[in-house]
């Protein structure tokens, strides 16, 4: 009787920012950690390790000032109360991006206005905003996507000739910057991420970042339930949440910050080898970026295309993941932001409907010919894992895994 048996492939292990292997986390961290907990106070309105994040941010990236949160979203919801819409106005954001930088608008009564992308890099253009502005538009947010720069010379351009103000999402692109400004500082507020998988983290934690001194009024005031601490006669002056950020966060930021330059670099150095690489592989179109930015490389997406690739990113993907265990993530969000059920069926307040009961019908018209960017650039996008902790035997093991795969599937 002959053997149908087959041997488990083996695959080598690649560092995971889910885990101790791909985190930068350490002594330092656990340092400062011990500190906190010593010191007896865990709340920043009396510790001191939030606010010396809060400085020591501001003044590596250039901003006048800087205030710690409890997350990413937090950090997008802070910027959005600061520009004060009112119930129905417009906020235009990109049909790519994550759920926590779209719901802040929905909770303070404005209607995102999704525009369409390059399909090339992902990122929203000055065009596609400037068709989209209306008389109800009260703010841009602009998401520097995977860590590559938006063209903000332009967007600030047509921001600046109908004076409305941009608030970039710099989740994912701490240290990129544009015409040697480093991103978030460009428009009125950054907003950034310290999530888990961010370049740095704290497990959770936001940072927003202005050089507008009201601006950075109401954002300070909204993380404190809109409680003026210090005034001589405080009161809870507007409708505000509790988004503190916790001391012990706090210190886990603040052993990360010294090494977040260092990541980047070591990230971006990584992205330079890997696309000499495979530069010139059919089918296949590496990460790039203006020459007058540089890309963080929060990950590494390919552009896969399917007239030449058989099942596109999506085969490519499948075939990295059972041949060589490398998993990664074709089409990134699977779906545009505006055909989550929220946006498709408006499921905000009980059954109110609102702020939708307000849009402009144009506001809220998602057809698919609006978005050919979007649905060519999704279709196209594979998402691959990146770390500053891969060795030259992962980079290896990569490279040679891609080649591998188109050599199979072309």
């Amino acid at each position: 009787m002959v053997s149908t048996f087959k041997p488990k492939k083996t695959f080598l292990q690649l560092p995971s920012d889910q885990e101790a292997a791909g985190r930068t986390l350490g002594a330092d961290e656990i340092k400062l950690v011990a500190e906190a907990i010593g010191s007896g106070t865990l709340t920043s309105t009396k510790g001191t390790f939030v606010k010396a994040l809060e400085k020591d941010f501001a003044k590596l990236i250039g901003a006048k000032h800087a205030f710690a949160c409890a997350s990413g979203s937090a950090a997008v919801h802070c910027a959005v109360a600061a520009v004060n819409p009112e119930p129905g106005d417009e906020i235009i954001t990109t049909s790519i991006t994550d759920m926590g930088a779209l719901a802040p608008i929905v909770y303070q009564g404005a209607i995102p206005v999704f525009v369409d992308v390059d399909p090339t890099d992902w990122n929203v253009t000055a065009e596609s905003i400037e068709q989209n502005i209306s008389d109800r538009t009260k703010a841009i947010i602009v998401t520097h996507l995977f860590g590559n720069p938006c063209d903000m010379t332009k967007i600030m351009a047509v921001a600046d000739a109908h004076g409305i103000p941009v608030i970039e999402d710099t989740a994912q692109a701490f240290m990129a910057r544009h015409d040697d400004k480093h991103v978030g500082t460009i428009g009125a507020i950054g907003c950034f991420s310290l999530q888990q998988g961010k370049h740095i983290t704290a497990g959770e934690g936001g940072i927003v970042v202005t050089d507008d001194d009201a601006l950075a009024r109401h954002m300070w005031l909204f993380i404190n339930k809109a409680w003026g601490y210090g005034d001589p006669n405080p009161d809870h002056y507007f409708l505000s949440l509790n988004y503190r950020m916790t001391e012990l966060q706090g210190a886990v930021a603040c052993g990360q910050l010294p090494k977040l330059d260092g990541v980047v670099k070591q990230r971006q150095m990584l992205a330079n080898q890997m696309t000499a690489a495979i530069a010139e592989l059919p089918g296949i179109t590496p990460p790039s970026h203006a020459a007058n930015a540089t890309h963080s490389y929060w990950k590494y997406c390919l552009c896969v295309d399917s007239a030449v690739i058989k099942d596109g990113a999506v085969g490519l993907a499948k075939w990295l993941k059972e041949e060589r265990g490398i998993f990664s993530a074709p089409r990134y969000i699977q779906k545009p932001a505006f055909r989550c059920e929220v946006f498709r069926e408006q499921r905000t307040f009980g059954n109110s409907r609102f702020p939708f009961t307000l849009a402009r019908p144009e506001a809220v018209d998602y057809s698919e010919e609006k978005f050919p960017g979007t649905f060519a650039g999704l279709e196209h996008v594979l998402v691959l894992p990146w770390n500053e902790n891969y060795t030259q035997e992962h980079m290896k093991y990569i490279e040679s895994s891609i080649k591998d795969a188109v050599k199979a599937l072309s």
